[in-house]
């Protein structure tokens, strides 16, 4: 986005929405080997089920990963002043993720114009998996 864009960006106004394919073996396996967390709670259907869970689910950093996405096809990553994210709920297989984000306020900070984004994930039942926000640099 051209800094033009950015000056005018207001509070209230949303981040093009990034909808992701539903999450399967093989995205855990790849964002497995990608990240270098190979727990097996996330590869290993057996140890998943010993544990108490129907099944391997997906890595909450792999959620994140994808809202920085959601970010960076926003705005150049050098613009990113702060990003967090609070963990509500598992994302299963099979969980068809959309990330959505608005903006909530514009200030100033440190000699920059800045806009802090709440950004969220969203399975496609409606369930909130990732709540969080990310600062700004216009």
């Amino acid at each position: 986005m051209n800094a033009t864009c950015l000056e005018a960006i207001k509070v209230g106004e949303s981040l093009p929405p990034l909808a992701l394919p539903a999450i399967n073996r093989t995205t855990l396996a790849l964002f497995a080997g990608a990240s270098g967390d190979h727990n097996a709670i996330h590869i290993d259907t057996d140890y998943a089920r010993k544990a108490g869970m129907p099944d391997v689910f997906a890595h909450g950093m792999l959620s994140m990963a994808y809202l920085g996405r959601l970010l960076t096809q926003w705005v150049d990553q050098r613009q990113l002043r702060e990003f967090g994210v609070r963990f509500l709920g598992i994302t299963h297989l099979g969980h068809q993720i959309t990330c959505t984000g608005v903006v909530v306020e514009r200030f100033e900070a440190q000699g920059e114009q800045r806009i802090k984004v709440e950004v969220r994930t969203t399975n496609q039942y409606g369930e909130t998996k990732i709540v969080g926000d990310a600062v700004i640099a216009l």
